[in-house]
């Protein structure tokens, strides 16, 4: 008998759950009362209760995939401050504290850093330039993607690349719905991305694909639903229960997506990692 012919199709891509440290702020007080990004209006109803539900059933899934959910007190004057993402950008248990673009959510920035300073996090400091934390500097291994365009300066692109000692790569955002970068993108594990193409600028594409030319790109479809607002431990990705394209995607590629429903945190444009700050202790 002669031997058989050699497979030379890709093996099974083996994927390795890490488990996170996460800090969320319970929407005790969310509310849209007014708007400042294209998702927010005012004159729709919030169910606030239904709200607090859904965030709830999220914290409950990353408790039951291992990993730590710390929780800040929420501020009864600051119905956005759920989006824990926006706070912070923590990286080798360094924090860079956000400095918000608009008026009604500056004071989140002061109540992050406070939090920080008491729960073990000694080396921070607020952003000199405007800066919305992990809504726009998502860490691929060892860079820090960083959007802008909307809210985040380009000049802060500078100050967290000196305060951090990583490369920060640059990312203009070109479409107001996706006006933070944890709108548009998604880090799935060191080397691997998801992301919606129209969201950036051709530059910015370009350095996307020769950066991560194997990665998941979202159809327009699953972009609407915030599919990218998603996180991922480095096998289980929680993502919006609508973004169904996406999901099937990454089950072609050796992740398992757990969807979940935050319809009513989206009338606020956040969704799964809005919700979710990273406490990145280690180097």
């Amino acid at each position: 008998m002669s031997p058989a012919a050699p497979d030379d199709r890709d093996p099974p891509h083996m994927r390795t759950a890490r488990a996170r440290h996460y800090l969320m702020c319970r929407p005790t007080y969310f509310d849209v009362v007014y708007s400042i990004n294209p998702w927010m209006d005012p004159a729709k109803p919030v169910d606030t209760p239904l709200a607090i539900a859904q965030w709830e059933r999220l914290r409950e899934v990353y408790l039951s995939l291992g990993h730590t959910v710390d929780t800040i007190d929420p501020v009864p004057s600051l119905p956005d401050m759920v989006f824990a993402a926006n706070g912070a950008t923590v990286v080798d248990g360094r924090a860079l504290v956000a400095r918000f673009r608009d008026a009604e959510r500056i004071a989140e920035g002061p109540a992050y850093h406070n939090w920080l300073r008491d729960n073990g996090f000694p080396e921070l400091r607020t952003a000199s330039f405007v800066n919305e934390g992990e809504g726009d500097y998502l860490l691929a291994g060892d860079w820090l993607l960083a959007g802008t365009g909307f809210r985040s300066d380009p000049r802060s692109h500078d100050e967290a690349q000196e305060y951090f000692g990583r490369p920060v790569i640059g990312l203009t955002l070109v479409d107001p719905d996706y006006y933070h970068l944890d709108t548009a993108l998604t880090v799935l594990d060191e080397k691997t991305v998801a992301y919606y193409p129209a969201a950036f600028s051709p530059g910015s594409r370009s350095v996307l694909e020769r950066l991560f030319p194997d990665a998941l790109l979202a159809t327009p479809a699953d972009a609407e639903v915030f599919g990218l607002n998603a996180t991922s431990d480095g096998y289980n990705v929680v993502l919006p229960q609508n973004a169904t394209e996406l999901a099937a995607q990454l089950r072609e590629r050796g992740f398992n997506p757990i969807g979940v429903d935050l319809s009513e945190l989206l009338k606020a444009g956040g969704s799964v990692k809005c919700c979710t700050l990273e406490l990145r202790r280690d180097a």
